[in-house]
């Protein structure tokens, strides 16, 4: 379960693409069975702005451009974001998230052999239903958003959580599965956030006959095995680490726990947890049973286990990084290849009703890509008549070379020009 508040047939060779259906193959079948990415990526020799390409590929099926980047007020998906779907950086063995992720397949195939199926290529574009309703989100709450989810149209998005594939993988029967996946959420820009992130959920269920006879009743019997579960994994991943649990709220479980580790002199929040709600299995026709899931952000442990200390350089295809990990090797300690000086940009607008702090990073990033490093407020205030200034700080660096001073104005003044036409917002 997506704790952040976030295969019955097999297309290998598609020959045709057919404009409507292939979206629908993609909603309709969650399992999808095809080659790894490449893991030989090559570092341009300069940084270009993005261009979306027209096709992209998930497991075979091919999705056009047009059946997700729309012309349509229910429809907020950007070409930057078109352009992440299949790249699938968890399944590449060499890279740091594809190291974390086999490291924590490694544990439970060792603890519980033969146990867990693990999905890692799910199809992310999902309808409401199943990244919503299925997982018991509230329809008042904020995630549901077009400011912080990516919406295809009204009934389909871009899933924020792995916790979309949840009851799906219930109703066919699966009690022990662990789903691996790319999410997506609309989100501020810094260091630790992009709109592009991976999760990992587990999920074990258990019968009567597990509990019976352990002298503690159904819930009391799951949240114990959960503890100790998720307790070996962080030894596995952590070695011999302090640990605490707090108490938490999810809406798809209860109780709820988060689980933290003191790690490099400070608590480290790992992942949240807990029992899940009765209403899901219930509705996955699972009365009898109790369960616990678990959901944790491959990014923010792999940051904390390489020392990565910028969330874009796990998209880079600079060799300086990439050859820096091998395949199975959890921990290496990233060196940085060079650090180059940033660039401040202010800009300063009466902002509308309408106005969000995330509308303002989708459209900075829509022209900047990844050579905007932080947007931060700076200032605001309210003058006498009512109206609301904010001042923004924008902060330009390229991990792989030094910007110069013409591309950085360009920018700037096509970020303003965007903001001022787009977000309705009258500059200053």
């Amino acid at each position: 379960m997506a704790f952040s508040l976030a295969n019955s047939t097999l297309f290998s060779k598609p020959s045709i693409f057919l404009h409507r259906r292939s979206l629908a193959f993609c909603l309709h079948f969650s399992s999808i069975s095809t080659a790894l990415p490449s893991d030989k990526v090559h570092s341009p020799r300069k940084w270009r702005h993005p261009v979306a390409a027209s096709l992209v590929e998930l497991g075979g099926v091919k999705i056009a451009r047009e059946e997700i980047v729309k012309d349509d007020p229910t429809n907020n998906v950007p070409d930057s974001i078109f352009s992440k779907l299949g790249m699938q950086l968890h399944r590449r063995g060499q890279h740091p998230l594809g190291i974390l992720k086999n490291a924590i397949f490694d544990y439970f195939d060792t603890n519980y052999p033969n146990k867990f199926n693990k999905f890692d290529d799910l199809c992310p574009i999902v309808s409401v239903k199943v990244n919503f309703d299925d997982v018991l989100v509230p329809a008042d709450h904020v995630s549901r958003s077009y400011n912080d989810t990516y919406y295809v149209d009204s009934q389909t998005v871009l899933r924020c959580h792995t916790s979309a594939h949840q009851a799906e993988l219930l109703r066919e029967g699966h009690t022990h599965f662990l789903v691996t996946g790319d999410v997506y959420r609309r989100d501020s820009i810094d260091s630790t956030h992009y709109p592009v992130f991976h999760q990992m959920e587990g999920v074990r269920v258990f019968t009567p006959a597990d509990w019976e006879g352990s002298d503690t009743d159904a819930t009391s019997y799951a949240a114990e095995d959960l503890k100790k579960c998720l307790e070996g994994l962080a030894r596995h991943l952590f070695g011999g680490v302090e640990m605490r649990w707090i108490d938490t709220y999810f809406p798809f479980t209860n109780p709820s726990f988060e689980l933290e580790i003191f790690f490099q002199e400070k608590w480290l929040e790992v992942l949240g947890c807990g029992v899940m709600e009765q209403e899901i299995l219930k509705r996955s026709g699972r009365t009898d049973n109790v369960a616990w899931a678990f959901g944790l952000g491959l990014e923010r442990l792999a940051m904390v286990l390489f020392d990565i200390p910028d969330i874009r350089l796990f998209w880079t295809t600079d060799e300086r990084f990439t050859s820096q990990f091998s395949k199975g090797q959890l921990g290496v300690k990233f060196k940085p290849f060079s650090k180059y000086p940033p660039c401040y940009k202010d800009m300063s607008f009466w902002i509308s009703d309408s106005f969000t702090e995330n509308n303002l990073c989708e459209v900075v990033r829509g022209i900047a890509g990844d050579l905007v490093e932080e947007v931060k407020l700076i200032d605001n205030f309210t003058n006498k008549k009512g109206m609301t200034s904010h001042c923004y700080r924008i902060a330009y660096r390229s991990m792989e070379r030094s910007l110069t001073d013409e591309e950085i104005n360009d920018l700037q003044w096509k970020v303003r020009e965007q903001v001022e036409s787009k977000l309705k917002v009258v500059l200053r």
